[in-house]
């Protein structure tokens, strides 16, 4: 065990910026470990002690991006060209899985989980349903794509929470169609059976996810919600994204994709919601009253055109938010942060739904706990040394007083403000570079390309 000092220009410390903070962080022997924590905390440490790693601009918790799909940022560009819908997005999106394979997942993925480190991220729930080979049959080893996304993170240097995702439907009593039958294991049974072997790592944990109401049966949402609870571990569920996906469980069920989940036990405090667009009051209350958290992805809803969900409602009512970047139209979670507001004052023509302090917890602690990181997302004695560090002296953030260094960030700083991030106490980024991953770029368009063809 080593223990190493940083000295933090600026720290946002859950309610305020701290001027001058030192951190005393105890790191393992491993080369490669990720348990490395922040055991004290010092204030009013104007200059940095002697031997300190010295990180100025504004340090935050490093941030929790809850919701990704890695092989979607294959799209990106792709997709804006025409119009269309979310339902016409999907083809491409689904002609893009069809290529993939555990080499250039692994490839692809490393890469993205790269990129997030680049823009602050310092652990990503990944939501992933590409189980099997084209057509359906499952790799010798049954695992070897969700085995990829996790040593893609590996490299990458963050924290995965590999949300293994239950589908098995094309739509309330359909099949899956050609492409689907690769994220399908034919029943809810066979997909416990299957992701009961995945192991957690220091850098990994495992979750599991719904993928929607049209996709799991009713009849087998509680097969799903049962091995999330006997394993205490995240359960994550799309919901609500699409009105067509509402009006179809209406016919289906003669309930709202919200009730038929609670009917079937799988809201709850270790339950997220994503998206959670077009509720009723009655869902609101029911998703709010459950402890259910709200993973809101603004900068893909508002690429797809989905809508603008209830966040301030659902929070009201009792549902924590986290942030994610989804299809990663972009990776900023600074933007995922400020668009949550400003869509909200576009909604309602009023400011000020949120602090910037509330929209930072969203973007780390919230977070963390939705993703079964709850030792994240806090600068304070115990918790990971999680960091990231966004410069104040860009063309974005320069100027403002660095007490409102919070507001800065939230408000005017985006992923390229990013200086440092920190994951268990070793440097991942930088100075603005990746220290595992020499050409982020040059990674991301050979794995893009790759998928080409």
């Amino acid at each position: 065990m080593t223990t190493r000092t940083y000295w933090l220009e600026h720290a946002w410390l859950d309610t305020h910026v701290e001027p001058g903070v030192a951190l005393t962080v105890s790191i393992s022997g491993s080369a490669a470990g990720t348990d490395g924590r922040i055991t004290a905390v010092r204030t009013d440490v104007p200059t940095p002690p002697p031997g300190a790693e010295i990180l100025r601009g504004l340090t935050l918790p490093g941030l929790a991006n809850a919701h990704s799909h890695a092989f979607h940022r294959a799209l990106r560009g792709t997709v804006q060209v025409g119009s269309g819908t979310f339902w016409t997005w999907r083809e491409v999106m689904y002609s893009f899985a069809d290529q993939l394979t555990p080499e250039t997942y692994h490839a692809l993925a490393r890469a993205v989980y790269a990129e997030m480190a680049l823009a602050g991220v310092t652990s990503v729930g990944e939501f992933h349903y590409v189980h099997h080979a084209p057509g359906g049959t499952p790799y010798n080893d049954p695992n070897a794509m969700g085995e990829a996304l996790v040593a893609a993170a590996a490299e990458a240097g963050i924290r995965i929470t590999l949300l293994d995702t239950a589908y098995l439907s094309s739509g309330f009593g359909q099949p899956p169609n050609a492409h689907q039958l690769r994220f399908s294991d034919g029943s809810a049974e066979a997909w416990a059976e299957r992701c009961s072997v995945l192991k957690e790592r220091d850098h990994a944990r495992i979750g599991a996810a719904i993928h929607s109401v049209r996709a799991v049966p009713a009849d087998q949402l509680a097969t799903v919600a049962r091995w999330a609870e006997e394993r205490r571990a995240p359960l994550h569920v799309h919901l609500s994204e699409q009105t067509a996906e509402n009006d179809a469980c209406l016919r289906a069920h003669g309930r709202t994709p919200t009730r038929l989940l609670a009917d079937h036990g799988v809201l709850g405090p270790r339950t997220t919601g994503v998206h959670n667009t077009h509720l009723t009051d009655e869902d609101i209350a029911l998703i709010g009253g459950s402890g259910t958290g709200t993973c809101m992805c603004p900068t893909t809803e508002r690429d797809l055109a989905d809508g603008i969900g209830p966040a301030v409602a659902l929070q009201r009512a009792g549902s924590p938010l986290s942030l994610g970047s989804d299809s990663h139209a972009v990776i900023d979670l600074l933007e995922e942060a400020r668009a949550m507001e400003l869509n909200e004052r576009l909604r309602t023509r009023t400011r000020g739904h949120w602090t910037a302090a509330a929209l930072l917890r969203a973007a780390s602690a919230d977070g963390h706990a939705a993703l079964g990181w709850d030792e994240a997302g806090t600068i304070e004695p115990g918790a990971l040394a999680d960091l990231t560090t966004i410069a104040l002296d860009s063309v974005r953030t320069a100027g403002p007083l660095p007490r409102l260094g919070a507001e800065t960030a939230v408000f005017a700083g985006t992923a390229a403000d990013v200086r440092h991030t920190i994951v268990g106490g070793r440097h991942v980024v930088r100075d603005g570079a990746h220290t595992l991953v020499p050409d982020v770029p040059q990674a991301l368009a050979a794995a893009v390309d790759a998928l080409r063809g």
